[in-house]
């Protein structure tokens, strides 16, 4: 393995944090985590190194005692009395190349504590492609494959290897392929309850010998639109960086301290996936898009609806729907709070719910069953939370 090579500056999702060691008196969760809200668990840890990764682990697993796993916090919602247990910080950082005989191909394998964005600006600047439009994203490169990240017409599908997995079951250190995680619309068998910690990640990039370096095709409509191309076609890589970049930040989806929209856990609802049968029945301007899901995607069913028996060989056509839509026609609006509530949807997108400023978990996920009812009240369509709840959390997450 040689280092990979580094940009002269990089962007860094995470929010500086001091890292310690193992604490009584550890930090409150909201600290770590983009959110904002959450109290202190009774014990934090922060290893940086794989070994100490590994030690760590086994030793808080021995105990019989609860714990969580923690990386740049951007996707969990931590609750207002803390955590009884012991949270593990993932601390570790550093990007290797592995050498392979096609140059054209780049497998990199990138510590669980490193930043995303971070990676994705070191990507970008070497001119290797796959990547590029999931910049912005917030959070650890080890959360990545467990939501199987996406933005843009890219998801990390595209171009994971593997992950070196530490089961909690069996104790071990395993390298499980991109198929044995059973990759998904933002989900993989660790989201679906494997337990155990990502240690680290490997990906296969493409380099090319292109005097300006392109990306992938572009794949998403509104992504060629900014970039002046057609859907299919390639663009300067670092041209996708900026245009993507542009485009989250535009919808408070890249962190920024002077932007309080950014003070949230990005998309805080998937778009539901559903039967072709079940879309028929909603309005005809509701944004939908075909898909082949596998056998492990979740699918949304209106209440009360019973499926027609079918053949039994056959599969019936799905379809993912917009969430913003369904929650804009729900009549809720950018900008909307509950009466007294520091809890808000952002002012630029409404799949967003942002702290205002002394906002606390209760207030986000009442913001979140309220949501969520207005919809189903509506269409009849039950959305999913993307943000990991972390403790106990009412029985609708």
């Amino acid at each position: 393995m040689t280092d990979a090579t580094t940009p002269a500056g990089g962007a860094s999702a995470d929010p500086a944090v001091p890292v310690s060691t193992a604490s009584a008196l550890a930090p409150p969760l909201s600290e770590l985590t983009t959110l904002r809200v959450g109290g202190p668990a009774r014990e934090l840890v922060q290893p940086d190194s794989e070994l100490e990764i590994v030690r760590t682990a086994l030793d808080v697993w021995s105990t019989g005692d609860d714990w969580w796993v923690l990386g740049g916090g951007s996707n969990v919602v931590a609750p207002d009395d803390g955590l009884d247990g012991t949270v593990i910080r993932l601390a570790t950082h550093g990007v290797k190349r592995i050498e392979g005989d096609d140059p054209a191909r780049v497998h990199l394998r990138v510590q669980a504590g490193d930043p995303w964005d971070a990676l994705v600006g070191l990507t970008v600047y070497n001119g290797w492609s796959g990547i590029e439009a999931l910049s912005g994203i917030p959070g650890s490169v080890g959360a990545a494959p467990i939501q199987n990240i996406g933005a843009y017409g890219q998801d990390l599908s595209q171009v994971l290897v593997a992950v070196d997995f530490l089961d909690w079951e069996t104790g071990h250190r395993l390298r499980l392929t991109a198929d044995e995680l059973g990759l998904g619309y933002r989900t993989s068998a660790i989201k679906r309850g494997r337990l155990g910690i990502v240690i680290a990640v490997e990906l296969e990039l493409t380099a090319t010998t292109d005097r300006v370096p392109l990306s992938r095709p572009v794949a998403y409509a509104q992504l060629a639109d900014a970039l002046g191309v057609q859907v299919g076609e390639a663009a300067p890589i670092r041209e996708v960086r900026e245009a993507v970049l542009r485009l989250r930040a535009g919808k408070g989806m890249v962190l920024d301290a002077a932007d309080p929209d950014s003070v949230s856990a990005g998309s805080f609802f998937t778009n539901p996936i559903v039967e072709e049968s079940v879309a028929r029945a909603l309005p005809a301007d509701l944004p939908r898009w075909p898909i082949e899901p596998d056998d492990d995607t979740p699918l949304v069913l209106p209440l009360g609806y019973e499926p027609a028996p079918r053949p039994r060989d056959t599969r019936p056509r799905h379809v993912k729907l917009s969430a913003a839509w369904l929650i804009e026609r729900a009549g809720i609006h950018r900008g909307f709070a509950l009466p007294g509530s520091h809890a808000a949807i952002s002012s630029k997108h409404t799949l967003a719910l942002t702290n205002r400023g002394g906002a606390t978990a209760l207030e986000i996920e009442q913001l979140a069953e309220f949501v969520r009812t207005r919809v189903a009240s509506e269409f009849g369509v039950v959305l999913a939370p993307e943000p990991v709840f972390l403790g106990p959390s009412d029985d609708l997450y």
